[in-house]
């Protein structure tokens, strides 16, 4: 069923999906800054830009962002703080329930979204010139499938085995 041997030993393991998926997803993440900067959106670091994941930011509560990117809400709002005072986007109260804020891009926001965006398509590109169209294909429609499947078993609540 598994095409990883069951048998690993401890002196020569071979590496699981996760490390292998952790590798390729922190050279996407190098790519996106080092295009920002090359952009000339000096003012950030990595870590703002990581905020940012498909679909974006628009829209989104503070909360909503650091669930989505796996931190906490104290660091979300630090990361928003600067991104606010550079001018990249406002936290404006929401138009259903004004007691919460969201986040709204500014021109020069939705710049750096762009920017993002077109860093990413290129990272996009450098992986499927390595593997060929064909193999690319299927590394993109196994991921798609692997997301649906895995979001879909975490909007189900979980029942305890019996």
């Amino acid at each position: 069923m598994s095409s990883v041997p069951s048998d690993r030993s401890d002196d020569d393991p071979s590496p699981y999906v996760g490390a292998l998926l952790r590798v390729v997803w922190q050279w996407v993440r190098e790519q996106l800054y080092t295009g920002v900067v090359a952009a000339g959106f000096d003012d950030l670091n990595a870590a703002h830009v990581g905020l940012w994941r498909y679909p974006g930011l628009e829209g989104l509560r503070p909360s909503q962002l650091a669930n989505r990117v796996g931190i906490t809400k104290q660091s979300v709002n630090d990361l928003l703080g600067h991104l606010e005072q550079h001018g990249y986007l406002l936290r404006a109260p929401d138009s259903a329930d004004g007691r919460v804020r969201v986040i709204r891009l500014t021109p020069k926001g939705r710049r750096l979204q762009q920017t993002i965006y077109a860093a990413a398509g290129a990272a996009q590109q450098k992986i499927e010139d390595i593997l060929g169209p064909r193999r690319f294909a299927q590394l993109h429609s196994s991921l798609e499938l692997l997301t649906e499947q895995l979001e879909d078993s975490q909007a189900a609540p979980q029942r305890p085995a019996t």
